[in-house]
């Protein structure tokens, strides 16, 4: 029997790449969450337009990488690290689709604002 937290994760990685779909992109599960099956790296879960995803579903996240309902974006990187940006996913299929010419050519301004369907969970 498939682990409860496995089954979670692949349920997970079924959902982005169905909703990648529905945005008019390209996008790959790999099969058995093991990029190496799409000739990538064992890390790689999915592939959309061409980025290597890795999928990852919580719980709960620490408060500090939420966007608050005035901001779009969190930017955060470790002591003398690269930055990172966390956005929501319709934002980065956006940001994917208008860059490689794909289903939703769109630009920030176009895209649906997170601060118009974020609920507060204060």
């Amino acid at each position: 029997m498939t682990h409860p937290s496995k089954t979670k994760g692949n349920s997970y990685e079924r959902e982005l790449v169905n909703s990648a779909k529905e945005h008019g992109l390209k996008a790959k599960r790999a099969y058995a969450s093991n990029g190496e099956s799409l000739g990538h790296a064992a890390d790689v879960d999915l592939v959309v337009e061409g980025q290597r995803i890795q999928a990852k579903r919580r719980k709960n996240l620490p408060a500090y990488l939420q966007p608050s309902d005035t901001t779009d974006a969190v930017v955060f990187r470790q002591d003398r690290g690269e930055s990172l940006v966390l956005l929501s996913w319709v934002q980065y299929l956006g940001l994917i689709g208008s860059s490689n010419g794909g289903g939703m050519s769109a630009t920030m301004q176009e895209i649906e604002s997170p601060m118009t369907t974020r609920k507060t969970t204060k």
